[in-house]
């Protein structure tokens, strides 16, 4: 119903700001959590063509996993910048950062995405939580492939225009 689709809204908002205020705390910048929070709208590419090729509607289960997967699409992308950062401080250049963090750290993204996968699998033919675990599932595969070029990318563009 719309009062519960409202309250989640209202709960997924709460979320990012408290998300956001952790990664400013942890990283020092006002920037560097858009770089970091950028592939959660982006599971939403994977998300929303799920549910329509599952024949399933995007109900308030499907909002919470969406709201779940939040949490390790931010955590994989922390991982990518905090990689970036640990490159830097060994003398990298933040090229040569940028494009270890998207290879080097892949391999890591893409079992933590695929545990999501298996562990929603279970629940998935479950009529109440079918939506919680497409959520899960295709939120967290499109997340993983585009955080890979998107969060490198971001946070490159954000320290260029700092050393300007």
């Amino acid at each position: 119903t719309y009062e519960v689709f409202r309250d989640m809204g209202i709960a997924f908002a709460v979320v990012l700001v408290l998300i956001a205020i952790l990664v400013v705390g942890w990283f020092g910048s006002y920037t560097t959590p858009i770089a970091i929070m950028i592939p959660i709208p982006l599971s939403l590419i994977g998300i929303i063509p799920a549910h329509a090729l599952a024949g399933s509607f995007f109900t308030a289960t499907s909002m919470i996993g969406f709201i779940a997967g939040a949490g390790i699409v931010v955590r994989n992308s922390i991982i990518l910048v905090d990689f970036i950062i640990m490159r830097r401080a060994e003398g990298a250049t933040l090229e040569d950062a940028v494009v270890d963090a998207g290879m080097i750290r892949f391999r890591p993204m893409v079992l933590t995405a695929m545990s999501v996968v298996a562990g929603a699998f279970v629940i998935l033919f479950d009529p109440i939580f079918q939506g919680l675990a497409i959520s899960l599932m295709a939120g967290e595969v499109a997340a993983t492939l585009f955080s890979r070029m998107v969060v490198p990318v971001m946070y490159y563009l954000d320290q260029k225009r700092k050393a300007v």
